[in-house]
């Protein structure tokens, strides 16, 4: 019997090999907004991986959206140039089983200005190299953090405007799809969530109201971004606060709302935006969440968190939960993970022919049929 995982899925015009998803990771190793070669290795292992699809970490639409100053931008042309010289190479070495390349907007709004994880991961002060957070209404993120300051209209025009100069940017570098950040309270999240959205204009108060600037952005970016090729939204299902009405149920209108939009594919995580939030970890424990917002819309749907395993992988997808399985941590420890995968489910992915004589005799024709002269 088929893997339901190695099935492959077309989305607008782009068709994928399998259902394997390499979700974005932070990599804290941009120097002013620019990949280095740090990324160049960590992204090129990647994409020999035979994963239908690879989402680059998040990738910020102007410098004060970066979460901490090592993160990716794409926001001007020396950004745009280090972006150009990696997606060449990520091309080139598996190009039999190269994963889509995808790239995720975003803008970190109150949570910006951080440290990177291993140094603490807390706000940077302006006296030390920080700067002023933006956000949707003058709330820290941390009680003992500098508050932002709240986006005047002016602030939204532009910021709408950042977001589609790097759709433009994306589209011009040859990206296969984008993926817009509405996920683990970074900006467009504050929009969503009353925890973090306190406004009382047209963008705060009621539902309609905090999903209007999200979805103004996700337009202006599917306006500027081809029909065919595929847009998706990443975002959270619950704020795991009980104090806020940001659960599954405004999500899967928002989701819905995406859906008529243009939207391709939802991205369906949690959390992110309360210091109160209390999450239950455990094997696929966010993959309901995907099953709910699935039942709701008519494009396909990702699970993501703590999936680590290919029968767990394997029964997400053939049990109609997801139509996508995203792994981020798992693939960190094991870069070949799609690989092992397809081994345990039976099925055959492209790999490197520099890397076929790697498949123990035990597992079969993982790589299809590859004959290998010797000398």
């Amino acid at each position: 019997e088929m893997s339901r995982l190695f099935e492959p899925l077309q989305i607008g015009d782009l068709k994928l090999a399998n259902r394997v998803v390499v979700s974005p990771m932070c990599q804290y190793s941009a120097v002013e907004g620019c990949a280095q070669p740090w990324h160049t290795v960590h992204l090129g292992q990647l994409a020999m991986s035979a994963a239908g699809m690879l989402i680059l970490e998040a990738t910020a639409v102007e410098p004060e959206g970066r979460i901490t100053p090592g993160c990716l931008g794409l926001y001007d042309d020396a950004t745009e140039k280090a972006l150009a010289g990696l997606l060449p190479v990520l091309r080139s070495v598996n190009p039999s089983a190269t994963p889509a390349l995808t790239l995720q907007i975003g803008h970190a709004g109150r949570k910006s200005s951080s440290r990177a994880p291993w140094d603490n991961g807390q706000q940077i002060p302006r006296s030390e190299g920080g700067w002023l957070a933006k956000a949707p209404s003058p709330l820290p993120h941390l009680e003992h953090e500098e508050a932002p300051a709240e986006m005047t209209a002016a602030d939204l025009d532009a910021l709408e405007q950042r977001f589609v100069d790097s759709t433009r940017r994306a589209l011009r570098l040859g990206f296969d799809a984008l993926e817009l950040h509405c996920a683990h309270g970074y900006l467009l999240h504050q929009f969503l969530s009353p925890v973090s959205n306190r406004r009382t204009d047209e963008y705060g108060g009621s539902l309609e109201n905090r999903m209007r600037y999200p979805l103004r952005v996700l337009a202006a970016v599917r306006e500027h971004w081809p029909a065919g090729k595929p847009l998706g939204v990443r975002l959270s299902a619950t704020d795991w606060d009980s104090d806020s009405s940001w659960t599954i149920e405004e999500s899967a209108i928002f989701a819905q709302r995406c859906e008529a939009l243009g939207a391709d594919w939802i991205d369906v995580s949690s959390g992110g935006v309360s210091r109160h939030q209390k999450i239950t970890l455990g094997p696929g424990y966010q993959v309901g969440f995907a099953a709910e917002i699935k039942a709701r819309v008519g494009i396909p749907v990702m699970a993501v968190g703590l999936i680590s395993e290919a029968a767990q992988a394997e029964a997400i997808v053939a049990e109609g939960k997801a139509d996508l399985v995203a792994l981020a941590r798992a693939f960190l420890y094991d870069p070949r993970w799609v690989w092992h995968a397809a081994a345990e489910l039976g099925a055959t992915v492209g790999a490197p022919p520099q890397y076929w004589r790697s498949a123990p005799a035990s597992v079969g024709r993982l790589f299809g049929d590859t004959p290998i002269g010797m000398r």
